[in-house]
């Protein structure tokens, strides 16, 4: 048996058809003469997964926390189904589901206390908590530790149990702050896991990252912001299909001879659509065909290191978009 979130008829509805949920025209977060959010547009829709990426101080977190109604809007407007977080933001925060960027439980108290205490601040009655706690329980895969303290649980399952209490109110909107920062690759995908099966239930899921792998599982839609604001919105693939290329060759020199071995490698590839962005420790070729273009390169005489050949990612489109890495 897994968790039950309520969410009417809309699973017959797709993501795309579906009236937006959360509506932020120009929305502009200040902190005196800091601009954190600087006139932004925003749509989600009802069940789709969407996604703020970008570096850390780009904004997001701001953006999440005005949508949540624990940040006031500096300027512009913010709708969250259909309410003014300004004037209704108990009632929107009574039908949110919020997993932070750090895990808030009380750790003197078992999985099971931390969502039953949690879910009474909801005014759930105790009968009708205990089966709910237990389906949470469940979905989390935490049965077995059930009746364990929380302090000496894994970072891995501490937030798989921050998520199951997100869901203690069946919330029509999930807002996940860097879910999955400090987890290991084994815990992420678990995560990512429980996280699709919510989507695939109809929950709306608004999450912030700066891992562009997670971005790419997760979400249907999403903005890059830079800087308080959007560089580029789209689809995953729509993204990298507007702003990278096919496949990226990474070519790796000796220490120091990069910069140099940018101009023969130019050469090399003279007629070849191509573009060369130099990082401080490799070159990255942007091309349709990886392969022949390092075999172009060896045959100019040039020797890297070493060389890899893989598919574009959001963080090329990133780093096309911002010039700098997305963990910059």
């Amino acid at each position: 048996m897994e968790a039950t979130v309520t969410q009417g008829n809309t699973g017959a509805q797709s993501a795309a058809d579906a009236p937006a949920l959360i509506v932020a025209k120009n929305l502009t977060k200040r902190f005196g003469d800091f601009t954190a959010v600087d006139g932004i547009d925003v749509e989600v829709r009802r069940g789709e997964a969407f996604g703020f990426l970008g570096p850390n101080g780009a904004g997001k977190s701001s953006t999440m926390r005005m949508i949540g109604c624990v940040a006031p809007v500096t300027s512009g407007t913010l709708r969250s189904l259909g309410l003014d977080p300004a004037t209704d933001g108990p009632r929107i925060r009574a039908r949110l589901g919020v997993v932070p960027q750090q895990d808030t439980l009380d750790l003197e108290l078992t999985v099971r206390e931390n969502l039953f205490v949690y879910g009474r601040y909801f005014g759930i009655s105790r009968a009708a908590l205990r089966p709910k706690v237990a389906e949470l329980i469940e979905f989390a895969q935490l049965t077995e530790r059930a009746d364990a303290l929380v302090e000496p649980l894994s970072g891995g399952m501490k937030r798989r149990l921050t998520i199951a209490r997100s869901l203690i109110n069946d919330p029509e909107i999930l807002l996940l702050d860097e879910p999955t920062t400090g987890l290991d690759p084994q815990a992420r995908h678990v995560l990512w896991d429980r996280l699709y099966r919510l989507k695939h239930r109809g929950v709306t899921l608004v999450l912030t990252t700066h891992y562009m792998d997670e971005a790419e599982q997760l979400c249907d839609r999403l903005v890059v912001m830079d800087g308080g604001r959007i560089v580029a919105e789209g689809s995953p693939q729509q993204l990298i299909a507007e702003h990278s290329s096919r496949e990226v060759a990474e070519l790796r020199f000796a220490p120091g001879e990069n910069a140099a071995a940018e101009a023969g490698v130019l050469a090399a590839l003279h007629g070849v659509p191509a573009r060369v962005e130099a990082l401080p420790d490799r070159l990255l070729l942007y091309v349709d065909d990886g392969e022949a273009a390092v075999t172009r390169v060896r045959e100019a005489g040039l020797d890297p290191v070493s060389s890899l050949v893989r598919r574009s990612t959001l963080e090329d489109v990133f780093l096309r978009l911002t010039g700098r890495s997305l963990v910059d």
